[in-house]
């Protein structure tokens, strides 16, 4: 591959987008760890009993506009349509506004009835309707998200990222220390909640400022334009919904679920014999704390699919199926090559990894991360795997792959939460199962499709051999360092041991070739590092 169109691949936009993605995380990581010792388990539970129904409304209103926006837009873009794209950014930036607006209407004055009558956690009023202004500008925040990914701008979108995250976990935390303090975890979560109004704020603020920058080099762009047959607002919102029904539904099923999981888990735990406190307590553990780890990998599996969508729908367009190919291949790949190490050295670390962060809480917490761990394998392939399949055009399968999953997820938290021994775990199974099942159903298609072939050697064999002596080497650092350094230093030490044994096995064994570290973004500079440190010829 030339340097010219490494430069341009797919990797590329991951790359900023994944580095943008761990600064968010790590800036949300003083977000939820302060969040969660300063309002405690009580607290979190009415944050999480809040939180999904929002992510649920945001994701009806929203959710399949950005893809479709970045998918049209760079379709147009790949056979010279400029001012395609932009009446394309035009036409939904109007319809999100509106939908926006219908939504947050809906949501705040509906609040009192939401936590009565479906959530039955009363206490989470005031969070809801803290949340609420966020659905008026998110929405439209997303228009422009979607735009700049069609443009493969991907710097904008990363740099709005950490905008919106730094505004949100400051004056969120800052809201919600004052509120606690004053008035209880009713209100301190209340506060901290808000901060996603605030930060999405900021990013829209962000957004118009880098969108009238660029408004000279449009115009100019627009005058260059081929001439095309101009489209209607009906036929452009017409195609929108063709692209964005499909992903909405898809997106809305893990919020959907997640909301109706809600009212089960407390339900079951209260059935199993657990009082309402204990039951919202266990809730927070399992939501707000232990699944708050488990998404951090996905950052970077979330930009790989933000990047696979414009890049595979230009392959596409332009009938160039054999780099479609060859750029699923190679997402797949780095895809394992970042969810194994973290899932397995999550699971070897646990239960000192939750000490460290949560030490206010009881031990159980390490075992709830314990058993979600295989999550962030599964969830990263299906967030790559999505990515594909709605370059592709396919974007019901996923759909179809959800809702198969989450009906697994329904049945097993129902059944297994209300068993005293097994309690909030069973909410953690069914949410294993779940992924498990819907990534096996989009690697199945995808491999029908596309026709491309997994190498069992390349994608499973060697993988699981660098990731097992990974595990096995974390243990051993970990036993034979926490009685002498303590539980902090020896966690830290242990992560640090387990990332330098990965890479040298992942090398050793030629996990990863020169050729595809080469292909990387500053793929060049990687490998020079590399071959000066002797790890590569």
């Amino acid at each position: 591959m030339s340097k010219d169109k490494t430069k341009d691949s797919f990797l590329k936009g991951a790359l900023i987008l994944g580095i943008a993605g761990v600064a968010v995380k790590i800036i949300g990581a003083f977000f939820r760890i302060p969040l969660g010792n300063m309002i405690g388990s009580t607290g979190m539970g009415y944050y999480q009993s809040a939180y999904p129904v929002y992510t649920l409304f945001l994701t009806l209103a929203t959710a399949g506009f950005p893809t479709a926006v970045a998918k049209l837009v760079s379709e147009k873009l790949a056979i010279g349509d400029e001012r395609g794209a932009n009446k394309v950014f035009k036409v939904s930036s109007k319809v999100l506004f509106i939908t926006g607006i219908i939504s947050f209407c809906i949501f705040f004055f509906g609040a009192e009835w939401i936590v009565t009558n479906f959530i039955k956690n009363p206490d989470a009023l005031n969070s809801m309707r803290a949340i609420a202004p966020a659905l008026i500008i998110v929405p439209l925040m997303s228009a422009y998200r979607g735009y700049f990914q069609g443009q493969k701008d991907m710097t904008k979108i990363a740099i709005s990222q950490i905008v919106e995250q730094i505004f949100r976990v400051v004056l969120g935390l800052g809201l919600a220390y004052m509120l606690m303090k004053s008035s209880g975890p009713t209100m301190g979560a209340a506060g901290a909640i808000s901060g996603a109004a605030i930060g999405a704020l900021a990013s829209i603020i962000y957004l118009l400022a880098a969108f009238a920058r660029g408004s000279k080099e449009r115009k100019e762009r627009l005058r260059k334009s081929k001439k095309f047959e101009e489209e209607s607002f009906g036929r452009i919102f017409k195609n929108l919904l063709a692209v964005a029904i499909p992903i909405t539904i898809g997106a809305s099923v893990m919020p959907l679920v997640n909301m109706v999981d809600n009212g089960i888990v407390i339900r079951r735990l209260i059935a199993a014999g657990y009082s309402l406190k204990e039951a919202n307590s266990m809730f927070g553990q399992l939501t707000g704390m232990a699944m708050s780890i488990i998404n951090l990998p996905a950052v970077i599996t979330t930009a790989m699919s933000m990047s696979l969508v414009p890049s595979i729908s230009q392959a596409y367009a332009l009938g160039n199926k054999e780099k479609a190919r060859k750029d699923t291949l190679s997402a797949v790949k780095v895809t394992l090559i970042i969810v194994l190490p973290c899932a397995f050295g999550m699971a070897s670390l646990a239960g000192p990894i939750m000490k460290l962060l949560f030490p206010a809480e009881p031990s159980t917490v390490g075992t709830i991360l314990f058993t979600l761990t295989p999550c962030v394998i599964f969830l990263g392939l299906i967030q790559t795997l999505t990515g594909i399949l709605q370059g592709m055009g396919k974007a019901i399968v996923p759909v179809i792959a959800l809702i198969v999953g989450m009906t697994f997820k329904i049945t097993i938290s129902y059944t297994l939460t209300a068993i005293p021994s097994i309690n909030v775990l069973g909410s953690a199974m069914g949410t294993v199962t779940a992924y498990t099942v819907a990534a096996i159903i989009n690697i199945a298609f995808v491999k029908k499709a596309m026709g491309v072939k997994f190498s069992k050697r390349e994608f499973i064999i060697k993988p699981l051999i660098t990731v097992i002596s990974m595990f096995a080497a974390v243990k051993l650092a970990y036993f034979v360092t926490s009685p002498m350094l303590g539980n902090t230093i020896a966690t830290l030490l242990s992560i640090i041991v387990g990332a330098v044994v990965y890479v040298v096995v992942l090398l050793g064994i030629g996990a990863i070739t020169v050729e595809e570290i080469k292909t990387m973004p500053k793929g060049d500079k990687i490998y020079k590092v590399l071959k000066k440190v002797r790890l590569v010829k």
